[in-house]
């Protein structure tokens, strides 16, 4: 019976590590090509919509003309969700407010976005905005970019 508990508490142990060793190797595969920071996100957020529900902490990575995002908790080796450059359109920019404070990460900056119809919000530090609208204005010729 102790042989039997020792041997199972060994087997969760082991499980636990591979699981965290996982989540490491996924975060260090992603961020292997570059170009990646951190950025929550809301998708399909309404217009009148407030209050902190609905971040969801990840990755996103510039790849050619789209952005890549990863959820961080997260097994899965392929994008939540790809925004391409073209379909996407700054609506607005603001500070986190009331319960996003706790929501996100501490000096994030609120992007509101339209990609294809759908509004959504992405928050990322102020190096990474500055990053992400200067990848956004440098679209090829003849695509129009939507920077507010």
């Amino acid at each position: 019976m102790v042989l039997a508990l020792l041997v199972s508490g060994a087997v969760v142990v082991v499980l636990v590590l591979l699981g965290l060793f996982v989540f490491g190797l996924r975060r260090r595969l992603i961020q292997r090509s570059g170009g990646t920071f951190d950025c929550s996100l809301r998708w399909n957020v309404p217009e009148k919509e407030s209050g902190g529900k609905g971040w969801i902490y990840g990755v996103a990575r510039y790849n050619g003309d789209r952005i890549e995002w990863f959820r961080v908790f997260s097994y899965a080796p392929r994008p939540r969700r790809m925004l391409e450059r073209s379909a996407i359109e700054v609506l607005e920019r603001r500070t986190p407010q009331g319960e996003e404070e706790l929501a996100l990460l501490s000096d994030s900056i609120v992007l509101a976005c339209r990609h294809r119809g759908t509004r959504l919000e992405l928050a990322m530090s102020e190096d990474a905005l500055t990053g992400f609208l200067a990848w956004l204005e440098a679209a090829p010729p003849g695509q129009r970019v939507n920077v507010a």
